[in-house]
C-alpha cells in the first residue's frame, strides 16, 4: 500500500486553492481544549501531522507553542509555507515523521488521521512524543441532520470509492494501544458561514476524490451542486449560506 493514497495525492496537489477558500476554519471554544487539554502554551513543541494548507496549524501557532508540520503533499505543503513563515513546515508522512525520537510535547492531526490509521503510523507517531506527550485528533464534521447537507452527502457518495473516511469508523482500528491512554472526546458546534460559491461548492470540490475525478466528472458534481438553491430555501441567498458542522476533538496520552 502507499504511504499516501492516491486521492488524496491527486486530489490535493490540483485543489489547494478550493481547499484553502472552501474549508472551513475551527470554533474559537477549541482554543481552551489546546491550551487545556492538550497542554500547549509557550514552551512546548507540537506537530502538526498531514497538515494540508495550514488551516489548523495556525490554531496551533496561535498558542504560543513552537509549531512544526509535516504534509506530503507539495502543493499543499507550499500553501501553508506562504501562509505561515513562522512554521517550519517539512515533507514527510505519518509513517516517516522526519523528527527525532521522543522529541514532541503534542502531536495533532485535523482532517486527516483517517487516511493513515495504521499500527505503524501509530508506531511512528508513539516514536515521535515524549513520555506524557498528548496525541489530539480533531475533525470538522458536516451536520448531516440539515437537509442541504445530507443532499450534498448523496451527490458524494457514488464518487467516494475506497477513500478513508471519518464516518466509516475504520480510523478507530489501531485502538486501543497500550502507548496509548483511553480516548478523551469533546464535541465543538461549529458552522462556517459565507458565499455560497466558496463555502458549499469550493468545499465539495476540494473534497479529495471529488477533486481527482476527470474533468467531466467534476463538471457534472459541480452542476448537481449549484442546482441545490432551487430545492432548499437555506441557500437561497448565494451571498451568505451557514454550512453547520459539529467539531470532534479525541485526546490520548503516551504512556
Amino acid at each position: 500500500m502507499p504511504e499516501v493514497h492516491p486521492a488524496a495525492t491527486a486530489g490535493y496537489s490540483t485543489a489547494s486553492g478550493a481547499y484553502a477558500a472552501g474549508r472551513p476554519d475551527y470554533p474559537a471554544a477549541l482554543a481552551g481544549w489546546l491550551t487545556g487539554p492538550l497542554g500547549l502554551g509557550p514552551g512546548t513543541t507540537v506537530l502538526d501531522l498531514g497538515a494540508g494548507t495550514g488551516k489548523f496549524t495556525a490554531r496551533l501557532a496561535a498558542t504560543g507553542a513552537r509549531v512544526i508540520a509535516v504534509e506530503p503533499v507539495a502543493a499543499m505543503r507550499a500553501r501553508l509555507a506562504a501562509d505561515l513563515p513562522g512554521v517550519m513546515a517539512l515533507e514527510g508522512t505519518a509513517q516517516a515523521i522526519p523528527l527525532p525520537d521522543a522529541s514532541l510535547d503534542a502531536l495533532t492531526c485535523a482532517q486527516s488521521f483517517h487516511w493513515f490509521a495504521t499500527a505503524a503510523a501509530l508506531t511512528e507517531i508513539a516514536r515521535v512524543l515524549k513520555p506524557g506527550g498528548r496525541f489530539g485528533l480533531i475533525w470538522n464534521v458536516r451536520d448531516e441532520q440539515t437537509p442541504w447537507v445530507a443532499a450534498l452527502t448523496a451527490i458524494m457518495a457514488p464518487h467516494e470509492g475506497d477513500a478513508p473516511r471519518f464516518h466509516s469508523g475504520a480510523w478507530r482500528g489501531p485502538f486501543p494501544d497500550p502507548r496509548f491512554s483511553a480516548m478523551e472526546e469533546a464535541m465543538f458546534e461549529h458552522a462556517h458561514s459565507g458565499p455560497f460559491a466558496s463555502v458549499v461548492l469550493d468545499r465539495i470540490m476540494s473534497v479529495s476524490f471529488i477533486a481527482a475525478l476527470p474533468a467531466a466528472a467534476q463538471d457534472e458534481v459541480r452542476a448537481q451542486i449549484a442546482a441545490l438553491p432551487a430545492r432548499f430555501p437555506d441557500l437561497a441567498d448565494p451571498a451568505r449560506v451557514t454550512f453547520p458542522y459539529r467539531t470532534r476533538a479525541f485526546m490520548m496520552t503516551r504512556a
